[in-house]
């Protein structure tokens, strides 16, 4: 280094401020204070290559006659984060935090041993059911539910796994069945054979798992219900509204983000959808992982608690036999692409019935580009509440739970009939006053 490059970077260092070394202990100490800091998942930060494009490139240019040198403020020697933090939050949670218990119904109508989840309501309080969308399960509405207990502490809500989802199971079989039936198991399924999953099943299976949860808690008579279904399970339950098999006890109904139009132009690229979905995942967390990078679900929350009732262990593979130290791959537990028979039947004609069942009508979506004609002008018309979510996917209750929650409790209280005071008759006003002269 010659004379006039050594006398240059002596004036460039001593303007520099003076740090003092940090001792080793203390990048230690910061490196667990910032994985404490961390309560969610966030997004790792990219890096800002606008910004002082033209200094890093003469900084480069100079980095033979300077030197700099970094404070310990900027974090430069400590460890990436993230790693051991995303895992804790990864993991899954149990049921257990959402609702109050489950049930596992019996139904020899159906053929099923029904599995559902419930928290019961108070006295004259209204019962939320909750119906999943196709290769979902009755955990897909947990978050939900813990939400509307918050705008309604008094509501129940009853979430059931549909047939060949989650936890129900069908009947065993005299061949199969012994002295003691087994518990039906979420790592150990029995996968059913070809299942019956036309809209007229799914909606018969619905009211069969009202009416034994009703015999089950011996229910006098059913609360006031709003009929709650995401995708599929809104067609579910707008079928039952139509049928009028439940009465008066219907107070509403609400369809989230399905509507006939889009819905059925969406089958078309279902199976190209289907397979670009990983067959397996090395673990749950894997599978959580996933649905939140992919976008899939957007709430980490949700996502905890909903994805690993999807899965099942997959068999052995012949490239990695068993080992007890291993966890085993996990592979999705319904079949979506066998459910291809029933695509359009589950929509055909949802939007007619929409408009002309009985109760209190709710539609929740993610954006209006998915509203139909008919729906249009059904909305032109007041004949229904429309609420939109433009910040949500297609899962709308579960990336915006909590106003999701808020629109379904005023829902409710706009419909909740106990509350309404009707005026005396004319003929007893006068009856009143005529008393009253005498």
């Amino acid at each position: 280094m010659s004379d006039l490059q050594r006398s240059f970077a002596k004036a460039k260092l001593s303007g520099l401020p003076f740090d003092p070394p940090m001792p080793a202990n203390a990048l230690e100490e910061e490196d667990e204070e910032d994985e404490e800091e961390q309560d969610d998942l966030k997004p790792l930060p990219e890096n800002n290559r606008d910004d002082d494009s033209s200094s890093a490139s003469s900084a480069s240019s100079a980095s033979s006659t300077g030197t700099i040198r970094p404070s310990p403020s900027k974090h430069l020697f400590a460890r990436p984060k993230g790693s051991t933090h995303v895992k804790k939050h990864l993991e899954p949670l149990p049921w257990s935090d959402f609702f109050s218990q489950e049930l596992y119904l019996e139904s020899p109508s159906t053929g099923l041993i029904q599995h559902v989840y419930l928290t019961p309501p108070a006295a004259k309080s209204p019962l939320f059911i909750t119906h999943h969308g196709a290769g979902s399960s009755g955990l897909s509405f947990a978050v939900l539910a813990s939400e509307i207990r918050k705008a309604l502490p008094d509501a129940g809500i009853l979430s059931l796994d549909a047939r060949g989802h989650g936890e129900t199971t069908p009947l065993p079989t005299p061949e199969t069945s012994s002295a003691e039936a087994p518990v039906p198991s979420s790592t150990e399924p029995d996968p059913p054979p070809s299942l019956d999953l036309s809209l007229p099943t799914l909606s018969s299976d619905l009211l069969s798992a009202i009416t034994l949860t009703q015999q089950k808690l011996s229910w006098p008579e059913l609360p006031g219900l709003v009929l709650v279904g995401h995708s599929l399970g809104g067609a579910v339950v707008t079928d039952v509204a139509k049928s009028g098999k439940l009465g008066a006890a219907v107070l509403g109904y609400a369809v989230l983000d399905v509507v006939e139009g889009s819905a059925i132009d969406a089958l078309q690229s279902m199976q190209s959808y289907l397979s670009t979905r990983p067959v397996r995942f090395p673990s749950l967390s894997s599978a959580i992982e996933w649905h939140i990078r992919t976008r899939t679900l957007r709430l980490p929350l949700s996502a905890r608690v909903s994805v690993p009732s999807l899965l099942c262990p997959s068999p052995s593979l012949p490239q990695r036999p068993p080992s007890p130290t291993l966890e085993p791959p996990w592979t999705w537990r319904t079949d979506l692409s066998a459910t291809q028979p029933f695509w359009h039947g589950w929509f055909d004609g949802l939007s007619k019935k929409f408009l002309e069942a009985r109760g209190g009508k709710l539609l929740v979506l993610a954006g209006t580009d998915r509203l139909d004609r008919e729906l249009m002008i059904g909305q032109m018309q007041g004949k229904y509440q429309l609420q939109v979510f433009p910040d949500a996917g297609h899962f709308v209750h579960e990336d915006q739970p909590a106003k999701t929650a808020g629109v379904l409790a005023d829902f409710y209280r706009r419909n909740d009939r106990s509350r309404l005071v009707l005026p005396p008759k004319v003929g007893a006003v006068k009856k009143e006053k005529e008393e009253e002269r005498e």
